[in-house]
């Protein structure tokens, strides 16, 4: 499976050879996000001559999308903007690309194997399915987004939508001002490269070249589009439901044994609450924004709460560790608060005739839906079991799968965050 990457600069990461089967030129690749195990990539592309092939079949669902330059598809030139989609296993034409030309590259479900055929005429693999897209995106209109969450203001340009899978890919971009102040996850994957503007959010500042990769269901969230709004290419392997949460908060800790006054910096257990007291990064504008979406919201009849910056109010995580402490003396059998413990092991050498069994009937507690039925029940069976990260298919009335919580992502060196604000 891919790994879990929150967010990467792509300035982050190491040039590569670029992996283009019986191509002729030289390029140069940065590895975003790679599936070791099945080869689908995620890739930005850098030619330094002109570069081409001629006609052939991908032996992965492959995506051409020009960020700079120009791409030339079967005799047809695109500039920035053009896309290309070619389904694996189905002849395509020949493609080439102009010297200076910047691209984003997918693979998915496959590798990088491209075998040269005579022409478009040759045989397709067996269950190949679809037909090569070309796309010119910047002669596309903007249309709003379906669901655009509490707030107006997203809009899309749809690339490809697998109609068997509903995999698809998008441009969608968030006006100024647009946010969300709750956590959201999905039942399948997320990807996203920056193409312009800025945003910030609970992971970190989203600026041209800034990518992430998130597996189905992990939680992210907290946005806040800033001054010219931002656009970014997206990707899912399957139909995008939100499934949000409000009054979030989490809490790790441990006991640091080789950290302290003259050893290093000593991290205390924290939880978002604690993270976010005292100075923020959370400007006056961006709360302003955040309480906008939710005041949208509940104009709209939907059912919301305000936002509440961390750090502020009762910290919901103490409250739960109290809960549970409570709990477990009331299963003990005792709930006065006093000590009871006392020595049943002396023998009395007589017999009293009567019963020192203490059986109390336990309180009956509601800690909410079993985790194992917050998921699909083919999803610890099928073939892909042991890839968490995969989409699954939901419609709605299935049960919500229950959501990961990943604190230890790919992380960027300069522009990632981990400050456990929305967590």
């Amino acid at each position: 499976m891919r790994p879990h990457v929150e967010l990467i600069q792509e300035d982050d990461y190491v040039w590569h050879g670029a992996e283009l089967v019986n191509g002729e030129g030289r390029a140069s690749e940065r590895r975003l996000s790679v599936d070791e195990e099945d080869g689908s990539s995620s890739l930005r592309i850098d030619f330094h001559t002109d570069w081409g092939r001629g006609p052939g079949i991908h032996h992965a669902n492959t995506e051409y999308y020009v960020l700079e330059g120009s791409m030339t598809y079967g005799g047809r030139t695109i500039g920035k903007g053009g896309y290309v989609f070619a389904p694996k296993g189905v002849p395509t034409d020949a493609i080439t690309f102009a010297e200076g030309t910047r691209i984003l590259h997918y693979r998915e479900y496959g590798d990088a194997g491209f075998d040269r055929v005579d022409g478009l005429n040759a045989p397709r693999w067996e269950n190949a399915r679809e037909d090569v897209i070309v796309i010119d995106s910047e002669a596309m209109q903007w249309d709003a987004v379906p669901n655009p969450g509490p707030m107006p203001g997203l809009f899309i340009k749809y690339l490809h939508v697998d109609p068997v899978t509903g995999f698809y890919t998008r441009l969608v971009h968030a006006q100024e001002g647009w946010a969300d102040h709750r956590l959201a996850h999905h039942p399948c994957y997320e990807e996203a490269y920056t193409t312009q503007g800025h945003m910030e959010y609970n992971f970190g500042t989203l600026d041209l070249g800034t990518y992430f990769f998130r597996p189905a269901r992990v939680k992210h969230g907290h946005f806040t589009t800033m001054e010219g709004g931002a656009t970014w290419l997206l990707r899912s392997d399957g139909e995008l439901q939100n499934w949000y949460t409000q009054n979030e908060w989490l809490r790790w800790g441990g006991e640091a044994v080789n950290y302290g006054p003259g050893g290093g910096r000593m991290r205390w257990s924290k939880s978002a609450h604690d993270h976010g007291s005292g100075p923020t990064w959370r400007s006056e504008k961006d709360i302003a924004d955040l309480t906008a979406a939710w005041q949208y919201q509940r104009d709209q009849g939907e059912p919301d709460v305000e936002y509440v910056q961390h750090g502020q109010g009762a910290d919901k995580s103490l409250l739960a560790i109290a809960k549970a402490l409570d709990a477990a003396r009331l299963q003990g059998g005792h709930g006065d608060g006093h000590d009871h413990t006392h020595d049943h092991t002396h023998d009395h050498g007589h017999d009293h005739g009567h019963d020192h069994t203490h059986d109390h009937d336990a309180p009956a507690l509601d800690w909410g839906a079993d985790p194992a039925s917050l998921e699909h029940a083919d999803e610890r069976t099928d073939e892909h079991a042991h890839d968490w990260g995969r989409g699954r298919p939901w419609k709605a009335g299935d049960p919500i799968p229950a959501p990961i919580l990943s604190t230890l992502p790919v992380r960027s060196r300069s522009r990632g965050r981990w400050d456990g604000d929305g967590m």
